[in-house]
């Protein structure tokens, strides 16, 4: 059930609406009128090569971004509507951040947590899921790309959000923590979590997502579920796409 703007809910299975959302850089379009929506509990992974609009179109998702034009909305309410409501709604995991000097993984995530109105308890629990509970006094500015990456995802799994935003979320991580993070984002959308997440590795994408969008050139040029794909292309699915839609078939 959704939640309208007054609170009332709403009888269908929606978690993000998306409505002719659009976005321009110095006149050029970099997201064009794109309409979708998601519902909850499901893994849909935002494909496409560089330039074609993906962390532009997830910063809209997250608010960080405005769009030129459309609308989004999470549980029924648009960001411009309530933005406390809508932010309270998100775990973002952006592709890079710039941490703050000296300050532990555990320091980090009390810093977090306290901005979530989260205590120590919830910060230890989530490091621990994510493999950082032993880093002891080591800064986190001084970790490696995957651990910092395991740190962002820590952030954005704390308040236990209904939609996780991930962008770019395996860069840097090594392959045996890949297999962890692949079944707890598995176990976050078992719990009813909806996530949205990027990537160009086509074996991410299969590896986590059960939806797949493709952008070109910041335009919505597929949209469907892996039985749908692997139906039309046969077991090589995405690849086959993929390769049909960027002319590398």
């Amino acid at each position: 059930m959704q939640c309208g703007k007054g609170g009332e809910e709403l009888a269908d299975d929606r978690l993000l609406d998306i409505q002719a959302v659009h976005k321009l850089f110095k006149g050029k379009t970099v997201v064009s009128e794109l309409t979708m929506d998601i519902g909850r509990g499901e893994v849909v992974a935002l494909c496409g090569g560089n330039g074609a609009g993906k962390s532009t179109l997830l910063r809209m998702l997250a608010g960080i971004l405005r769009p030129s034009g459309g609308s989004i909305a999470i549980n029924g309410v648009a960001w411009g509507e309530n933005r406390d409501f809508y932010a309270r709604q998100i775990g973002y995991m952006p592709d890079d951040y710039r941490f703050s000097q000296g300050l532990t993984a555990l320091e980090t995530m009390l810093f977090w947590a306290r901005l979530r109105g989260l205590g120590k308890a919830r910060a230890k629990e989530v490091l621990e899921q994510v493999g950082l509970s032993g880093t002891g006094g080591k800064p986190v500015a001084s970790f490696s790309k995957g651990m910092r990456q395991r740190v962002l995802f820590a952030q954005a799994l704390l308040a236990k959000p209904p939609l996780l935003i991930m962008d770019e979320p395996t860069n840097g991580l090594d392959p045996y923590w890949m297999e962890s993070f692949v079944a707890l984002v598995r176990q976050a959308a078992a719990e009813g979590q909806t996530v949205v997440f990027s990537t160009h590795q086509l074996q991410i994408a299969e590896a986590l997502g059960d939806r797949y969008v493709f952008l070109r050139d910041g335009r919505l040029v597929l949209d469907g579920r892996k039985e749908e794909i692997k139906g039309q292309h046969g077991e090589a699915g995405l690849q086959k796409a993929f390769g049909e839609l960027f002319g590398l078939a």
